[in-house]
């Protein structure tokens, strides 16, 4: 799923000011409402025409997808400007936090290679009809972050007296 907006930048410019930036937020429905988290990103793209992102990482585990999407904030100057382009951007990722929340949406670094790999794979699938839940099927299922820590145990001056 790619959303391109009229006025976004082609590519990036590695001449340090016109460089794009690029944030990361990763949704992780359960396994089985990845359809309808799309569905419902798909719909917020809509209202927010003006920003262009793309899903930029597909990944999983026992419990989750985890699914990362690519918002296009402008170039580095506009940014740090509060440029039109860099408001949009924020308010769709607001939009993204405030009415995705039941995907737990969380900021991310950029995705590996594989799940950039696996993201590209459910684009070229989904245009030739494939669904969706047969290219999540198809990934293979990480143990990165699928590990939950144990709860830390309380220090001597923490302990409340029962």
């Amino acid at each position: 799923m790619q959303h391109s907006a009229s006025n976004a930048h082609g590519g990036v410019d590695h001449g340090g000011e016109h460089e794009s930036v690029v944030v990361h937020v990763q949704l992780r429905p359960r396994r089985g409402a990845t359809r309808k988290c799309l569905a419902a990103l798909a719909s917020l793209a809509a209202e927010h025409d003006q920003v262009a992102f793309a899903v930029s990482g597909l990944s999983k585990d026992d419990r989750v997808v985890r699914v990362t999407v690519g918002v296009d904030l402008g170039p580095r100057t506009g940014v740090a400007k509060f440029s039109p382009q860099a408001q949009a951007a924020y308010a769709f990722v607001s939009a993204v936090f405030t009415s995705l929340y039941d995907h737990m949406p969380v900021y991310v670094a950029e995705p590996s290679g594989a799940e950039r790999a696996a993201a590209a794979v459910l684009i070229e699938r989904a245009a030739s009809g494939v669904t969706v839940a047969d290219v999540v099927e198809a990934l293979p299922v990480s143990s990165a972050g699928s590990a939950i820590p144990s709860p830390r145990t309380a220090g001597p001056g923490e302990r409340i007296p029962a």
